[in-house]
């Protein structure tokens, strides 16, 4: 029995997602025994990451219900330009954090948080070439590999995915 057995896991998918920003922490996950589900606009549809990694969305956004679910897994790359365009990935978002689930964001997936309006007074990181839409959206921005602000776990860019990783695993153990 591993720490995260009996755990559920939404990983958002969209085209251009950054490949190993999506495909790490999912797979860090699955190693503690949780289950990820991928989720995209379109179930049964194949996005492609920028370096060509594919990943096929087992749920569409719109079959989820966050009450099913104890965190949410939101890729960098320019996935996250598209799926804040999305009202459903908002309100899981949203619904989430109200429930103080786990909610991991790295790189430019603070673009999500930012549209669905939870990082007011929230320390994040994220990539620098965002960090002003992050300030602007009213979070505090440091330049560390991983920031841990209550459910919300940041981390800048692939070389930070290890402590990423871990803390979004401990994030989800934690919540018992």
């Amino acid at each position: 029995m591993t720490r995260l057995s009996g755990k559920k896991v939404i990983a958002l998918v969209d085209e251009e997602f950054e490949d190993l920003e999506l495909w790490y922490p999912v797979y860090r996950v699955r190693e503690e025994g949780a289950e990820v589900h991928l989720a995209g606009a379109e179930k049964g549809k194949t996005y492609i990451g920028k370096y060509g990694v594919p990943a096929t969305a087992e749920y569409g956004f719109d079959e989820l219900d966050s009450s099913d679910y104890d965190g949410i897994l939101v890729p960098g790359g320019w996935a996250p330009d598209k799926l804040r365009r999305y009202g459903k990935v908002l309100q899981l978002v949203q619904e989430m954090h109200a429930a103080k689930k786990p909610i991991g964001q790295i790189c430019h997936a603070g673009w999500v948080l930012i549209s669905a309006k939870i990082l007011n007074g929230v320390t994040v990181t994220s990539t620098p070439g965002i960090r002003d839409d992050m300030e602007n959206a009213g979070a505090i921005w440091k330049d560390e590999a991983v920031v841990t602000d209550g459910h919300i776990i940041s981390a800048r860019r692939p070389p930070d995915l290890p402590p990423y990783g871990k803390a979004f695993c401990d994030a989800l153990a934690e919540r018992g």
